[in-house]
């Protein structure tokens, strides 16, 4: 029998939407996943990629941290590569009935060669995914069965147990909300999230993936524990885009009672409204005011003259390679390291990296200017073929400009956890050094 002819003769494709079993072509990384699959027994399907299909096995409990755990494994039909990505309900009645979501994907490593190994019984890998990381092992002990260990190493733990982990990697939700009818939850007019009514909730603010304005209304609120106390009591700006064909920045919001307000003397002399957000009502009541992208001041209401983060923001021209960039980003930190500073990694949703400091409050907005600059330029001094601190385009090519004006009373820079308003729904993530060379400026979105 062909790898995929039991797969595809247990399946009614005119009943269900899992993709047609095909063989495919491997690539240089071998893909695997794991999906919490609710059928006639609630189980975790883990699949590894060999020979162009999918090796399964059914786990009962589930993937575990802990090497003392022997998971139960049983081995399964191949599965088509295209069925990594699948999540969705299959219709009652039909084989394997019920919702499955992905758990959790990336690739693998074989410690020896796969297809040996599963003849072998004994198959020991390397999981690199966004849940389980490390060593691990599938032993064959009788008939079908198998057993899923995790092997001792710097990702074995006691805890946490897989239940923490309750949505979906690929679109956030939970297995409730994949089995809820998408008809049903589209025709309605208004949603309510963190008690604000979200009008249009199915409007389409990204066609592929498909995001709604329900969707960023949603992760911003289960962001907000995290993203809340580093942007509430900041002067904030926003892009709103109330329809696809019009989008604008956005400073003042006099029609927005959830908002702080704090009046402000312009350099010439007028009084000038600005805003800033207080708790998650304040920054939900904005998205449903179609504003999805926050910018902040670095400086907080109570003293906006003090600044308290300075800002690089890394700006590459589209023929800098992203080796380049990640050097740059290193060099960066290095310097601002020997200045005495302590500066923080994030993706900016875009092209570049932001680093960011927080620095001591008694430094004025034009001193603050003068240290940015100065270091825009010690690293343009430092090689001059890659930096320019010039904001004019013709000084920027084949070069990464870094862009210290984000240190300019009145600045904005674009906020931890925001969505970005660019062609996929990218955000702009606080990651960790040790993490600079896994994940792109652009790696992070709403649904990943």
């Amino acid at each position: 029998m062909n790898d995929l002819d039991k797969y595809n003769k247990k399946r009614n494709f005119a009943k269900t939407k899992e993709p047609i079993g095909k063989k495919a072509s491997s690539k240089k990384h071998l893909r695997f996943c794991i999906q919490h699959h609710q059928a006639s027994h609630d189980h975790y399907d883990l699949r590894l990629e060999c020979d162009g299909v999918l090796l399964s096995w059914a786990v009962p409990k589930g993937p575990s941290f802990n090497p003392k755990d022997k998971r139960l494994a049983v081995n399964v039909e191949n599965h088509p590569l295209s069925y990594r990505r699948f999540e969705g309900t299959i219709p009652k009645g039909e084989y394997g009935g019920g919702t499955v979501m992905l758990w959790d994907e990336g690739y693998y490593e074989p410690l020896e060669e796969i297809e040996k190994s599963y003849k072998n019984g004994s198959i020991k890998f390397t999981l690199h995914g966004k849940r389980l990381q490390g060593n691990w092992t599938l032993v064959h002990f009788k008939n079908d069965n198998w057993l899923f260990i995790k092997e001792k190493d710097k990702y074995a733990k006691s805890s946490p147990a897989i239940s923490q982990f309750t949505r979906s990697i690929k679109t956030n939700r939970t297995m409730q909300e994949i089995s809820t009818n998408k008809k049903n939850k589209t025709s309605k007019k208004e949603a309510i999230v963190c008690g604000i009514k979200i009008t249009h909730p199915d409007k389409v603010i990204f066609k592929n993936p498909k995001v709604t304005k329900l969707d960023i209304a949603l992760y911003y609120h289960k962001i907000a524990k995290k993203m809340l106390p580093l942007i509430k009591n900041r002067l904030i700006s926003t892009i709103r885009m109330p329809s696809n064909n019009e989008k604008f920045f956005m400073k003042h919001f006099p029609n927005n009672h959830y908002l702080g307000k704090k009046i402000i003397t312009n350099s010439k002399g007028q009084k000038e409204d600005y805003y800033y957000i207080k708790d998650e009502k304040g920054l939900i009541s904005e998205v449903q005011n179609n504003s999805y992208e926050f910018h902040i001041w670095g400086s907080k209401i109570d003293n906006i003259n003090k600044p308290d983060l300075l800002v690089l923001d890394l700006d590459p021209d589209k023929n800098v390679s992203l080796e380049e960039i990640r050097q740059a980003v290193k060099e960066i930190k290095k310097v601002l390291q020997e200045f005495g500073l302590k500066p923080t990694l994030k993706t900016s949703g875009g092209k570049g990296y932001h680093i960011v400091v927080s620095i001591n409050k008694n430094l004025s907005w034009e001193k603050l200017r003068t240290i940015s600059k100065e270091i825009a330029d010690l690293m343009e001094s430092i090689n001059p073929n890659l930096y320019t601190s010039n904001i004019r385009m013709s000084s920027r090519k084949n070069k990464i400009f870094i862009d210290w004006q984000r240190n300019i009373k009145g600045a904005t820079f674009v906020a931890p956890y925001s969505l970005r308003l660019k062609e996929k729904p990218t955000i702009s993530m606080p990651i960790t050094w040790t993490n600079l060379e896994r994940i792109a400026p652009n790696d992070i979105t709403i649904n990943s």
